[in-house]
């Protein structure tokens, strides 16, 4: 009769440094580094050379020359391009006027109906995870698709809204919407906020459940409101989120180019004409040159705002 072995089983033996691959890799001190892990990152460094840092050079290169995009030769006109989009290019003016509006309506609308949805919908319960899933839905259709959807939705004859304001009895509201050169734009960038809305909504929640509870409870024993819990509580502890938000918001502002070309047509008219479609448009126009100077001034701009707009939240958050 065989006795059962009841002695405690022996511990693993601890894995010998460098018997494995990834010790191998670190060799035999953690702190050194095997120089095979140094060329992970050369797929990535080679590709951002080839498709960013070399056509930025070549941009600032062609900025300074009157290149058609086809020829083989071109003159160096040095600043003239600079001093032609400062002094003497309408369409461009128009266009930054028009971005400048875009951005400030987008940014406003879209940062606040973001905020406020995300506020509503922080608790993770079955009825916020539905709305936060039908409010981000959006954000996953194409530019182009939301632009069909949104210039029926604007027709003047047959669209929603119009028919709807027929139907409540409001005929003396139609409008032409697009077709209007004053308000196309402030449409347009409605769009804009109902189309990303749900997207920064989802940052801003993220922001909210890292809030810690003490510091309500805490604000709640010293009789503070609902109104300065936000002010003093949620509001400086979301400063990050806001941050990503607003300087994302930015970007995606000045980079509509595909939403305002479904909409408004290619080229778009001058109403609805904004830097990235000048841009688009000047090179088709063969000015290839010109166009690597507006280029070179929208990323300026776009650096200009969203360091005036982190200074601003910073100001702000701080006189709270």
């Amino acid at each position: 009769m065989s006795k059962t072995d009841t002695r405690p089983a022996a511990p693993p033996e601890p894995e010998r440094r460098g018997s494995s691959w990834p010790a191998r890799l670190l060799g035999h001190r953690g702190a050194h580094v095997h120089p095979g892990l140094y060329l992970f990152p050369v797929p990535a460094l080679v590709l951002y050379v080839v498709f960013f840092a070399i056509p930025t050079v070549q941009a600032v290169q062609y900025a300074v020359t009157d290149w058609d995009g086809i020829s083989a030769d071109y003159n160096t006109v040095g600043a003239d391009n600079f001093s032609r989009l400062v002094t003497n290019d309408d369409l461009f003016s128009s266009a930054l006027v028009n971005n400048l509006k875009f951005m400030l309506v987008v940014v406003v609308l879209q940062t606040l109906l973001a905020l406020l949805l995300a506020l509503y919908l922080v608790k993770t319960t079955r009825a916020s995870s539905l709305l936060r899933a039908l409010y981000f839905f959006p954000t996953i259709l194409s530019s182009v698709s939301v632009a069909f959807v949104w210039k029926f939705i604007y027709d003047p004859n047959f669209g929603l809204i119009n028919q709807t304001l027929s139907v409540i009895g409001l005929d003396a509201w139609h409008g032409a919407f697009l077709g209007d050169p004053a308000k196309a734009i402030y449409f347009v960038a409605l769009t804009q906020v109902w189309f990303h809305a749900g997207q920064m909504m989802v940052v801003y929640v993220a922001g909210l459940q890292q809030v810690p509870k003490e510091l309500y409870e805490s604000a709640l024993v010293d009789g503070a409101g609902r109104w300065q819990q936000f002010r003093y509580v949620t509001w400086p502890m979301i400063a990050p989120a806001t941050a990503i938000v607003l300087a994302y918001t930015t970007i995606q502002s000045f980079k509509a180019f595909d939403l305002i070309l479904g909409l408004g047509g290619n080229p778009p008219k001058r109403s609805l004409d904004i830097l990235s479609t000048r841009i688009y448009t000047t090179f088709t126009n063969s000015e290839f040159g010109y166009a690597a100077a507006q280029s070179i001034l929208f990323v300026i701009i776009i650096a200009l705002v969203t360091w005036l707009q982190r200074r601003t939240v910073r100001l702000t958050q701080a006189g709270m």
